[in-house]
């Protein structure tokens, strides 16, 4: 079974062609404040092997695999990246060939490649704790002799020697680092230019690449055109949906959201700046997005939906929660959640979801870019927003105008669709348009949530109307659930009356001017 590591550290080098690197040129750390006691734990030699595909796909996404002997966590590692400095690593047993669990998180990376060794690493490593004055561990200093070969035909050999700093499991105050950086810099140690040892392997042991005469540059839109901001940002997406497969699979807090988002996102892209790259080409993809986005919304909205009810029902007094009810919440949702994460993960490992994402890359490898796209975008970006924001105002003007009840509702669904459209498309824009951009998509996003908020009281009420009903027939009192959906009813129709200040506020004329003019 894998387990995960959070890592916290920081990585350090000797000045280049130093003879002297070793562990005796450091510091005295003790006067690191927190540090009372540096304690000698021996050497250790280890010899990793790390993997990827031919076209470095891993490396691209800043992951690493290794096998890795020698050492107490001999093993397959995976590491993802969480922030600077920061990184998951997750763990499984020593064995000849990958693990499935390792080799599932790696599918929307390597999809139908072959991953191949590309360099080897041998390091002998000296370890020194760094203890408080309690003896706990605070964290673990390495000093590491590296010798690194290139597995690839043509790579060579390097070698160097580098500093790890790691913060011991259960300790997250960085300071400490910050401490022993500052000690370490003034004895003349440096940052690492490479986040990694296989960063740095990769970069100097790589082959030379062959002289390519007449070769011709990759083209596409030149900077600050239409086309080049939407690729960007279509782009950026791709890279959000391949990034959010394995945290899926891990379970990660928002994780199944964020991936949902990405396709969203993508979806309304294409719609939004059809005069910037073709619809007929984009549709199909589309099409593929809205599926995998539906599949992905079964865990998504059970998870989003129980998380409500929970903290509704917590919120009630003990007196006014009559009955069984949290346990049978929890049994409900526990049933969802199970048929829920089966049906995701059989979506991502299945062909059609891979499809998809080649599919992806291959429309933007070679994008069916539109005459507008050469244009400037300060002119076509406006533009496109503001047909969007006509799309929304329409759909809000219908919805007011219905009476209170399921037809109103559906319409204010239509509406909310409408409004994350619009706040997707100036989104997209914001990095060329700035400011009048940024401030228009945080306005739009406000709508874009009071509709979200009436659409989730609008799911909650059918939910209760359910688990009443279950409660009843079990000879249970009703009487939770039932005030649970009049506080619902009472909610939504109050984001009903607010609706209009909100919107007014969303549509403002000289907020809409300042769009238009954005750039000109």
């Amino acid at each position: 079974m894998a387990d995960t590591k959070r890592e916290i550290e920081r990585k350090f080098e000797f000045p280049a062609a130093d003879p002297d690197a070793s562990p005796a040129r450091l510091p005295d750390l003790t006067r690191v404040p927190g540090i009372a006691g540096v304690v000698d734990r021996g050497v250790v030699d280890l010899d990793a092997v790390y993997y990827d595909t031919r076209d470095l796909r891993l490396d691209a996404g800043s992951l690493t695999l290794r096998r890795r002997t020698g050492g107490a966590d001999a093993g397959w590692h995976l590491k993802f990246p969480v922030a600077k400095n920061i990184r998951d690593e997750v763990r499984a047993p020593l064995s000849d060939e990958l693990p499935p669990e390792l080799s599932a998180l790696l599918r929307s990376r390597v999809r139908d490649g072959q991953l191949v060794p590309v360099v080897r690493l041998l390091s002998s490593r000296a370890v020194s704790h760094l203890l408080a004055d309690d003896d706990t561990l605070l964290a673990e200093l390495s000093v590491d002799t590296v010798r690194a070969q290139g597995l690839v035909e043509g790579a060579s050999s390097t070698a160097w020697t580098e500093i790890e700093v790691e913060l011991a499991d259960g300790v997250h105050d960085e300071s400490i680092l910050d401490g022993v950086e500052k000690h370490l810099r003034k004895a003349g140690l440096r940052p690492s230019a490479s986040a990694s040892k296989l960063a740095r392997a990769l970069r100097e042991t790589a082959p030379p690449k062959p002289r390519e005469d007449g070769a011709l540059p990759e083209t596409g839109p030149a900077d600050g055109t239409a086309g080049a901001a939407v690729l960007a940002y279509l782009r950026h997406q791709r890279d959000a949906l391949v990034a959010h497969d394995p945290a899926v699979r891990r379970e990660l807090p928002d994780a199944v959201h964020q991936m949902r988002v990405a396709t969203r996102r993508l979806r309304s892209a294409f719609k939004s700046y059809a005069k910037v790259i073709d619809r007929s080409a984009t549709d199909p993809v589309g099409e593929e997005l809205k599926w995998l986005a539906g599949e992905l919304g079964v865990d998504r909205d059970r998870e989003v939906l129980a998380g409500r009810l929970r903290s509704h029902l917590e919120a009630l007094p003990v007196t006014l929660r009559l009955g069984p009810v949290r346990a049978r919440l929890r049994i409900w949702s526990a049933d969802r959640a199970t048929g829920a994460r089966r049906r995701t993960l059989a979506v991502l490992d299945g062909k059609r979801y891979l499809a998809l994402l080649t599919a992806l890359d291959t429309l933007l490898a070679d994008p069916p870019l539109r005459p507008a796209a050469a244009r400037p975008a300060a002119d076509v970006l406006p533009r496109a927003v503001l047909k969007d924001h006509r799309r929304l105002a329409g759909r809000i003007r219908t919805a007011l105008d219905l009476a209170p009840g399921h037809e109103r509702d559906l319409a204010l669904h239509e509406a909310r669709k409408a409004a994350k459209r619009t706040r997707y498309a100036a989104e997209a824009a914001t990095p060329a348009l700035g400011r009048p951009a940024k401030k228009f998509t945080r306005r739009v996003k406000a709508l874009q949530s009071l509709l979200g908020d009436h659409q989730d009281s609008v799911v909650a009420r059918d939910t209760l109307r359910l688990l009443a009903a279950q409660a009843h027939s079990a000879g249970e009192s009703a009487f939770t659930w039932g005030l649970l959906y009049g506080r619902e009813e009472a909610a939504a129709a109050l984001g009903e009356r607010r609706l209009p200040e909100v919107w007014a506020h969303a549509s403002r004329a000289e907020h809409l001017r300042r769009l238009r003019a954005a750039g000109s």
